[in-house]
């Protein structure tokens, strides 16, 4: 999938209070975690996603996949892309990392992804347009940040 043809939806950041090691743990231990419960398995079952379980390395590395997602690239400690696609959507989630100073770290999500038919458009507007998708980024951020520091 080429990540960059997919329109841009938003970019949510926060600064954690550690390094780019510790930041880099965390995201991984925390989307594992998010992704991995049984809610999330039902949830991706109820729309088709492509990638159902999780399977391939862990850490998470090139290939690896869980719920809704597959990783396509990762540059340890800097840059994490997923992809994934399911009946509504083909998506991906860029999580990027830079250096902030004092030993802190600027952690980015960026959200891409196409909604193809009808169906597509009232995913997005569910999902999207109802800013549930900014909330779910949002905690999902937090979390890492707090695992992290």
């Amino acid at each position: 999938m080429d990540v960059a043809s997919l329109p841009r939806i938003d970019e949510h950041s926060t600064v954690v209070a550690a390094g780019a090691g510790d930041v880099w743990r965390a995201l991984g231990e925390t989307l594992e975690g998010s992704f991995g419960r049984p809610r999330s398995a039902r949830y991706a079952r109820l729309v088709g996603v492509a990638d159902r379980v999780a399977s391939g390395p862990r850490p998470l590395g090139k290939g690896s996949a869980f719920p809704g997602f597959r990783v396509a690239d990762v540059e340890p400690e800097r840059k994490l892309v997923l992809v994934g696609r399911h009946h509504f959507s083909t998506y991906a989630l860029v999580f990027r990392l830079d250096e902030a100073g004092d030993g802190h770290t600027r952690l980015r999500a960026e959200t891409r992804a196409r909604f193809p038919g009808p169906g597509g458009a009232l995913y997005r507007l569910l999902v999207i347009s109802s800013g549930a998708h900014a909330l779910l980024t949002g905690r999902l951020l937090k979390a890492v940040r707090q695992r992290a520091e």
